[in-house]
């Protein structure tokens, strides 16, 4: 299993920007999906995760209403929606899959300036 970020950037607050995540490998079921972001020098969160066989979907507190999560429908691509965009959401954010193991992207970096 293959995961890779791209869509980070520098923005100012308020600003939107959306990241990709593109997923490939061969002969696996994803149980799970989202995104995790991980402040400078603390341990990762998730942000929002999905359960595709149900369509549950969950939006951690900091983010709800303002991320939005979407995916193709063939699982090779998902994406992270962010708008109204503060300097505490700056961070590296790495997609995920749970597939028989937990797997993450290396992660691309936003910095939102106020």
């Amino acid at each position: 299993v293959r995961l890779m970020e791209s869509g980070g950037g520098s923005v100012q607050a308020g600003d939107s920007l959306k990241l990709s995540c593109t997923i490939s490998g061969d002969s696996f079921t994803i149980n799970a999906m989202g995104w995790y972001r991980q402040f400078a020098g603390k341990e990762r969160e998730m942000i929002v995760g999905l359960v595709p066989a149900t369509g549950n979907i969950h939006y951690a507190d900091s983010v709800k209403g303002r991320f939005t999560f979407s995916r193709e429908d063939d699982n090779s691509m998902m994406y992270l929606e962010m708008t109204s965009l503060k300097s505490e959401d700056t961070a590296v954010y790495q997609c995920w899959i749970a597939t028989m193991f937990n797997n993450w992207g290396p992660g691309t970096q936003v910095t939102v300036s106020s």
